[in-house]
């Protein structure tokens, strides 16, 4: 039998923890790696010599050091065991840096994916029709479709009262209406997974592709084997990182704004998930550098010397024309 909304308390207290010491964690691990990654663009790459694909790999990287540079704040928050003891401006802003974040870095995810797919399945047409030009345009365009809509976090009632307890983005105003939130989330839902739709099929058909082919040399070998790795490793991370949110999130919003009635013991069950998924979305921010910046050549290149790389040859080498080595 349910009980009472009053007598029915949830909250995941092993998160408190867990969260304090797991964003300190990613903080400082992809706050170093994103750092580097943006450094070694700036030091490699000329800015006029940026292709599509290194434009969509840096946009990547600036969402996820401006989600890094608001862990410091949660990782307060939890410290305080959920107490929000800062002005209410930065739960705003905490908020929507983690929503432009988690939503840019599938949406850059999904177009360097399908970048790979036209370079590998279709690399005459796609050697023609790459340019800076479309690269940034498609840049603006995921920037701005994204971080308009979310500057509702910006503006909306972040922080709500439970006890003498300040809560940031874990409870919705029961006075408002219940209707945009839950319609806000079913097409988040919706977009992310016509989004990882779009990667399966086009990872599948670049696997397919490079298997269907043979190598001439150990170099072809090479470069085969590390697209089939960076393939592997992007649906892990969409897998990993972006699904179980988004398979969990429905149900834990339906709850939350009681659509939903079930046991109390239930509810507990769905925030204890919730709350696991949440840990796994923050891996991202340590793992998009090591995907699709590590993994490129010249970003290798710059790493040889101290990382071991035994394929690649030192910065100022003779290399490939920068605009067509990643087609």
């Amino acid at each position: 039998i349910p009980l009472p909304p009053e007598d029915c308390h949830v909250d995941s207290e092993f998160r408190y923890t867990l969260f304090t010491v797991y964003y300190s964690i990613i903080f400082i691990l992809g706050f170093i790696a994103n750092s580097y990654v943006l450094w070694l663009f700036t030091r490699v790459y000329a800015t006029k010599k940026l292709n599509e694909i290194k434009i969509f790999m840096v946009s990547l990287t600036t969402a996820d050091l401006l989600f890094l540079i608001t862990l410091p704040m949660w990782i307060v928050y939890y410290h305080y065991r959920g107490d929000w003891i800062m002005p209410s401006f930065l739960c705003n802003l905490a908020g929507y840096l983690f929503f432009v974040n988690t939503y840019c870095s599938v949406a850059f995810l999904g177009v360097i994916t399908y970048n790979r797919y036209q370079a590998v399945t279709k690399p005459i047409s796609a050697a023609q029709s790459t340019t800076r030009r479309r690269g940034i345009y498609v840049t603006i365009a995921i920037w701005v479709l994204i971080a308009g809509p979310s500057s509702y976090f910006l503006f909306g009632s972040g922080t709500t009262q439970e006890g003498h307890v300040t809560r940031c983005f874990e409870r919705y105003d029961p006075e408002s209406s219940n209707i945009p939130v839950l319609a806000s989330h079913i097409v988040i839902c919706i977009c992310f997974f016509i989004t990882f739709l779009i990667v399966v099929v086009c990872n599948a058909s670049i696997i397919r592709t490079l298997l269907s082919q043979k190598p001439q040399a150990r170099k072809s070998a090479h470069i085969r084997q590390r697209a089939l790795y960076l393939v592997c490793t992007v649906m892990i991370v969409f897998v990993v990182c972006f699904v179980p949110h988004h398979i969990v999130d429905l149900p834990w919003t339906l709850m939350v704004l009681g659509k939903w009635d079930i046991s109390c013991r239930s509810k507990r069950w769905w925030d204890h998930i919730h709350q696991v998924t949440l840990f796994l979305l923050g891996a991202n921010c340590v793992l998009d550098p090591v995907i699709y910046c590590f993994l490129t050549k010249k970003t290798g290149m710059a790493l040889a010397p101290t990382a071991g790389f035994p394929d690649f040859h030192p910065v100022g080498t003779s290399h490939p024309d920068p605009e067509k080595e990643d087609n």
